[in-house]
């Protein structure tokens, strides 16, 4: 008899295919792949088939290996590892697994239990972090091998409901991927489960603050929101949407489900009102102290779980029993949803214990709330903290309450990043940071900016009433700078959507640290800040204040191989070094490869909620060739069930006549508009009349601007047929535009607040000298400061 509704049962293949299967009378090896292998020991015999927390899929194509047995030996050999083992139980001396390949001297092999060299993973939380926190182990490690452990984990069963594993045993994973570091990944993914899509429109920006908030305030808040241009996808409601202020024999209101009527005389009126707007809800639940007697449906629930309500007994929150879990819902969640809740925000913070050994309360909230929410075939969505390796199967992580502080910011590009090697590849953190610090307008600026390039974009701070974050709340250069990072925010969605897409189906996250693609480069590991954003753009955050005398922040960054441009500068690298890149307020280094192809919603269009855009704004970096796939569906408002789906594939030829082509979309029609209207940015040409647009063979009219500070040539061509290829012919001669160092040092000189009479002498040497070399000896040698000179020498040797 199933314990609970059919809906928690989970699609898994947990048992392996026997031909990979080694055993004994009390071991058991699994071979996964010809890089991982699973290893089991246990007393009794007794073998484990179902899928666990962590694990839900072992059916793997079998992998070529050998075995050599003899009676007091076992080898198993594959192409990429070598186990040994002497039949007895697991110990270091008796089962060791050599990684092929020489990852590091002496270090390749792993002898069972000794710890091993990690690349780390992720943490539970940032809960009131002021800088770096200790993080778990990973899946990858520059030794070339990592091992999960999954001897604890609690057991899934085919009704999807727990088992606690009813012996101790050994059930380990190792993986043995050298620095293959993405095919680990993937392969682990499909051991553990694929990464969901996102729903599209939790890609905006999110509205959050920890504030009492009336109803007519909030609606007040988001006109406000629009009226200054400044678009949010996600409306989060804080706790103070439910009672907080109770009569104490009932304990502390931190958990709730019965709303403050005082706050929200209408709450499905409000989230009718929120939706219209094109904003999605979700609601923050505290849901540790159960449900107590001035609950709303506290009647009706303890009728069904058999309490005594007219004694006013407590229900307990208690995860393990499935009556109380399907209780759970039915009447604390289910009709708010019913009201327009879209998902739920799990803030738990009462540790991992619960009465079933081994089984974290977190975990059995993010994966049943997680499949719940998904009920009705939609895209299913949480924000909760991270519960350990498997995690990622439920997005979102919310990080926790930070300070808001510099050291909080400059751990987080690295916390953030660093997470794809535990595959947790969408961590939400509190922009801004959520409480304490000091007032920084600067500092506002640069975490915005961050979160921009992040996986989402949550701003949220505490109820004090000075730590505001609402733009107009700063100076006016930071609240110019933060508007046009939250526009572009959602200018990014096609972008975002599509590398969502593909972290789902390809098992690559949208963050990925440096050394994913350039595993054999040391600099690749000495910039943990800096990360990949997609398939084509590098980031950068400054998350350190900016030099008062240049009004200019710094990053320390590392370029691979190769030619790059200024997403927002135009300004063009050349790689294979390490550089200082210095940025005023209003940018951030954001670095695009030559070829690379950024799909974007125009900034006209941008505007509350995430739809598909009629205009398009494609950024495109010449220099070399390049292609991208636009993905596309109609799942914002429709269920899975119906999901329709489009692609849309541009490319990029480069050379004395280059060609950018957008080619009609590929799938099912009314995903997209009929037809659209596409602003073509290209970066790095020289200007030229020289230039053509058609469709399907037909010319077709444009506008024509040149901007000579980025080098771009913008067109805007109207009404293209979707389903037409759109071929645009640019003739330039094979020439890429060069930075006007001159120009570019004058602009820096004018902003920098230092004397006159240095500028001047600065910028005479500058227009003496066109040796490079010599122009850089001779500033070393006027006693300039050190920033200031590693600005200067940043544009002159770029």
């Amino acid at each position: 008899m199933n314990r609970l509704d059919s809906r928690f049962k989970i699609e898994c293949n947990p048992t392996a295919n026997e031909k990979a299967i080694v055993k004994g009378k009390n071991y058991r090896f699994t071979v996964l792949t010809s890089r991982m292998i699973r290893l089991e020991y246990d007393e009794s015999g007794k073998f484990e088939d179902r899928a666990t927390q962590i694990v839900l899929n072992r059916n793997f194509p079998v992998p070529e290996y050998r075995v050599i047995e003899k009676e007091d030996s076992l080898e198993i050999i594959t192409e990429h590892i070598h186990l040994t083992y002497n039949k007895k139980k697991f110990s270091k001396n008796g089962l060791s697994i050599e990684v092929k390949g020489n990852w590091s001297y002496y270090r390749s092999i792993w002898h069972f239990g000794e710890p091993f060299e990690n690349l780390k993973g992720t943490a539970r939380t940032l809960d009131e972090a002021d800088g770096p926190v200790p993080l778990e182990n990973g899946l990858l490690s520059r030794n070339g091998f990592s091992v999960i452990d999954d001897s604890k984990s609690v057991l899934i069963e085919d009704d999807g409901w727990i088992a606690p594993r009813d012996r101790e045993c050994v059930d380990v994973y190792f993986l043995g991927y050298g620095r293959k570091y993405l095919d680990c990944l993937k392969d682990f993914f499909k051991l553990s489960g694929m990464t969901p899509m996102l729903p599209r429109y939790a890609l905006g920006n999110w509205w959050s603050r920890f504030y009492p908030y009336t109803e007519t305030e909030y609606k007040e808040l988001i006109e406000n929101f629009k009226k200054e241009g400044v678009p949010f996808s996600v409306a989060v409601l804080d706790m103070d949407w439910h009672l907080k202020d109770i009569d104490p024999k009932y304990g502390s209101g931190w958990t709730g489900y019965t709303w403050n009527r005082k706050l929200f005389p209408d709450p499905k009126g409000l989230m009718d009102w929120l939706h219209k707007e094109g904003l999605h809800v979700t609601l923050n639940v505290h849901p540790a102290d159960g449900v107590r007697a001035h609950e709303e449906m506290y009647v009706d629930m303890a009728k069904e779980l058999g309490v005594d309500y007219e004694n006013e007994v407590k229900i307990h929150f208690d995860i393990t029993d499935p009556k109380f879990l399907e209780a759970y819902f039915k009447y604390l969640h289910h009709p708010n949803e019913d009201m327009g809740v879209d998902f739920w925000w799990i803030d738990w913070q009462q540790g991992s214990n619960t009465k079933v050994e081994g089984l974290d309360p977190l975990w059995m909230l993010n994966h049943y709330h997680y499949i719940d929410n998904g009920r009705k075939g939609k895209r299913a969505l949480i924000l909760s903290r991270y519960a350990g390796i498997g995690s990622h199967r439920y997005p979102i992580g919310f990080s926790g309450d930070t300070f808001a502080t510099w050291e909080s910011l400059d751990f987080q590009p690295y916390f953030t990043a660093n997470a794809s090697n535990a595959g947790y590849g969408w961590w939400s953190h509190d922009i801004g940071g959520h409480m304490h610090g000091t007032k920084s307008d600067d500092m506002a600026v640069r975490w915005i900016q961050f979160g921009v390039f992040s996986p989402i974009m949550r701003i949220h701070s505490s109820d004090n009433p000075f730590n505001v974050k609402e733009p107009w709340q700063y100076n006016e250069m930071a609240e110019k700078a933060i508007k046009s990072f939250m526009r572009l925010r959602h200018q990014l969605v096609p972008y975002l959507y599509t590398m969502n897409r593909r972290f789902h189906i390809e098992g690559e996250p949208l963050i990925q640290p440096m050394y994913y693609r350039h595993t054999e480069e040391e600099e690749a590991y000495q910039v943990p800040n800096q990360y990949y954003f997609g398939t084509s753009l590098i980031a950068c955050p400054i998350t350190k204040p900016m030099d008062p005398a240049l009004n200019m922040g710094s990053f320390k960054a590392w370029l691979p191989e190769g030619l790059f441009f200024d997403f927002f500068t135009g300004r063009v690298y050349r790689g294979n070094r390490k550089i200082v890149l210095y940025r005023d307020i209003y940018t951030i280094p954001v670095l695009a490869k030559a070829g690379s192809i950024i799909p974007m919603a125009s900034e006209a269009s941008v505007s509350n909620g995430t739809d598909n855009p009629e205009e398009m704004e494609i950024r495109i970096f010449v220099g070399d060739n390049g292609s991208f796939d636009l993905y596309e569906d109609n799942s914002q408002h429709n269920t899975l069930d119906n999901l329709r789906e489009a692609t849309t594939h541009m490319e990029f030829s480069w050379g004395e006549t280059s060609l950018f082509t957008i080619r009609g979309y590929t799938g099912h029609n009314g995903v997209i508009p009929e037809k659209r209207s596409y602003i073509l940015k290209f970066t790095g040409f020289v200007d030229t009349k020289d230039i053509e647009v058609s469709s399907n063979g037909r010319k077709l009219p444009f506008d024509k601007k040149y901007n000579e500070e980025t080098h771009t040539i913008e067109l805007a061509v109207k009404d293209v047929a979707t389903s037409e290829n759109l071929t645009v012919s640019i003739k330039t001669g094979n020439v890429i535009a060069e930075n006007d160092i001159a120009k570019q040092i004058f602009n820096m000189l004018n902003k920098a607040q230092i004397e006159f009479d240095l500028k001047s002498a600065i910028f005479r040497e500058i227009k003496k000298h066109n040796d490079k070399s010599r122009l850089m000896g001779v500033l070393q040698t006027m006693g300039i400061d050190n920033n200031l000179l590693g600005a200067l020498f940043e544009i002159i040797t770029a």
